[in-house]
This record gives structure tokens, C-alpha cells and sequence, in this order.
């Protein structure tokens, strides 16, 4: 039984798995439309890493990256987002056994830590701008908050997507539809996990050294 058959019997015992699934067109379109979505999202921010890399020595007199970063407030961000991803890996196995109440569990408690990771960004951000550290003052800063502001933009945007999914779920149960945008916010959220490593390591990390 390959893995499509095996989900449509764990999300319907009863369902015939000697017929193919209809559904499994859409999935593989679906899949397929995504990851291109994704190796665009890729070029985006290939493109202000690169803008990013070229700008950083551009302070205007102003603060560097070492006068301004905190690399404990952007390690605990970064240990959050890893945890979250955890959590969201988990609600994935959790559908496949077709536990739906674990799947909402696990899909808020990483609600919860993205919303955690999304503050401390957004506090960082405040605590800048009202020291007269804004995205005006330098092209240094100016390529910093549109770099790190646009992985945060992204991650609110996920949050909104994963409360949709966690009703869609609630309501609908694990079917084929709910596990297919599952796997999507998934992708995603592995995917923001991934860019924030490379910001951690290339603007915070490197930005003190």
C-alpha cells in the first residue's frame, strides 16, 4: 500500500484503497505548485541577503551591528522557532494516525511559540526605533529591518494561516483536504525555520563577531 492508500485508510478505515484516490491529482499539483511558490520566496530572499551583504559597513556614521544586536535575544528567537517547528512535525504525525485532537493541540502550541518569536522581534524592532535606531538612519539599518521584517511579515502570515487550518481541522476532521493543507502550512513553516537560521547566522551572528 503506497503512502496516499495508506493515509486515505487512516483518515477513513472504511475507505476503499483498492481504487485510486481522486484527490491524489490535486495533491501532487498542489505539492508541486507550492514548491515553486517556495524556490520564489527563495530568490526574494537570496536577493536581500545579497542587498544586505553589499550594505552592512554602510552605518552613516551611525551604529554598526555590533552596537546594536543582542545575540541572547536572537539565539532564544532562534531556539523558539526550532522548538515550533518540532511541534508543527509533530501535528503532522499526528494526522497521519488520525488524531485530530493531538493534531490541534500540537498546531497551537506552535501558535503559541511563533506568536512568542514574532513579539521578541517586534519588541527588538521598538526598542530600536525608539533609541533612534530606525530604517532611516542608515542604508545599514534600512537593509536590516526590510530583511528581517520581511521573514517576520512572513511569519505572521503564517500564524493567520495556521488558526484557518486549526478550524478547518476542528471542524472537518482529518480528511484529504485538511491533511493536504497540513502538509502545505508544514512546508511553510519548516521553510521560515530555514531562512531565520541563515538571519541568525549571517546578520546576528557573524553581525558581533
Amino acid at each position: 500500500m503506497d503512502d496516499s492508500l495508506t493515509i486515505r485508510h487512516q483518515a477513513d478505515p472504511y475507505a476503499d484503497t483498492s481504487v485510486p484516490d481522486a484527490h491524489q491529482d490535486t495533491f501532487s499539483k498542489t505539492y508541486l505548485g507550492f514548491w515553486i511558490y517556495l524556490m520564489t520566496d527563495c530568490l526574494l530572499f537570496a536577493s536581500l541577503f545579497t542587498t544586505y551583504a553589499v550594505l552592512h559597513n554602510s552605518t552613516f556614521g551611525g551604529p554598526s551591528s555590533r552596537d546594536l544586536f543582542d545575540l541572547t535575544t536572537a539565539f532564544t528567537e532562534t531556539m523558539i522557532l526550532l522548538v515550533s517547528s518540532v511541534t508543527c512535525g509533530l501535528a503532522v504525525l499526528a494526522s497521519l494516525k488520525n488524531k485530530t485532537t493531538q493534531v490541534i493541540i500540537w498546531l497551537l502550541v506552535t501558535f503559541l511559540l511563533g506568536i512568542s518569536f514574532l513579539a521578541m522581534e517586534l519588541t527588538e524592532f521598538s526598542h530600536m526605533v525608539q533609541e533612534g535606531h530606525s530604517w532611516k538612519q542608515s542604508a545599514f539599518l534600512s537593509a536590516f529591518f526590510t530583511l528581517v521584517g520581511t521573514h517576520g511579515l512572513h511569519v505572521a502570515i503564517g500564524l493567520i494561516w495556521l488558526l484557518v487550518t486549526v478550524a478547518q481541522i476542528y471542524f472537518s476532521k482529518i480528511t484529504a483536504d485538511t491533511f493536504r493543507r497540513l502538509v502545505l502550512f508544514s512546508l511553510f513553516w519548516h521553510f521560515l525555520d530555514v531562512i531565520w537560521i541563515f538571519i541568525f547566522s549571517f546578520v546576528y551572528l557573524l553581525g558581533v563577531i
